[in-house]
């Protein structure tokens, strides 16, 4: 298996490299110093482009960042698609 690279959702600066592949990682980053989630690189590069160019099918701007990332983190990891995902009604 090739390294998987993780980046620190804290400070977004640091990024790190592991022989394995999973959703995130929890470590103290050493650029800002915060016990921090490090996402998946294939995960953080979906929520990229979705913040860039949010996709019709989901009302991105209504999530918060946690929700976005486990989009993401489904779409590219296991196989879903945006019809997977139901927004509930937007309430008044």
């Amino acid at each position: 298996m090739t390294e998987q690279a993780y980046r620190c959702l804290n400070c977004l600066d640091r990024e790190v490299t592991r022989p394995f592949d999973v959703s995130h990682l929890s470590r103290t980053c050493d650029t800002c110093d915060e016990f921090a989630r490090f996402v998946n690189g294939t995960v953080l590069a979906q929520f990229e482009q979705f913040e860039a160019d949010p996709p019709a099918e989901l009302d991105w701007a209504r999530l918060d960042r946690t929700k976005k990332l486990f989009v993401a983190e489904r779409l590219v990891r296991h196989g879903h698609t945006l019809d997977d995902f139901e927004m509930e009604p937007a309430e008044d």
